[in-house]
């Protein structure tokens, strides 16, 4: 289903995502090792959005390129959760917080319109 040569923004975007996080991950692991288990589920959902999407860019039918975006949606929305929870616990300043949130509620109003537009 995926066009090879042109630039596809829900990957460019969720890769770039993923990278943030995996940062995030690292600076979290060198300053604040106490809230890993946060940090890992963060780690775990935040990259999961651009593989999901990966996997859907290749999909064979139309049912599982649904599916798949169905997944990113799911994931970006528990992204979205341990984001505010480690803000709300302070181990997020407030900038990051905002940032971080918008890039996510980005992803998830991309991966909206995918999907209605997959259901046409």
């Amino acid at each position: 289903m995926g066009q090879e040569n042109k630039p596809n923004i829900i990957l460019e975007k969720s890769f770039a995502f993923s990278v943030r996080i995996v940062k995030l991950y690292k600076w979290f692991y060198k300053n604040h090792s106490e809230v890993l288990p946060l940090a890992k589920q963060l780690l775990r959902s935040g990259t999961s959005i651009g593989a999901n999407a990966e996997e859907a860019d290749s999909a064979y039918s139309k049912k599982e390129f649904s599916a798949k975006f169905s997944i990113c949606l799911k994931e970006a929305k528990e992204t979205k959760y341990w984001i505010r929870l480690l803000y709300a616990s302070e181990y997020l300043d407030e900038n990051m917080f905002i940032s971080l949130k918008n890039d996510v509620e980005e992803l998830q109003k991309i991966i909206t319109a995918i999907l209605k537009s997959s259901k046409e």
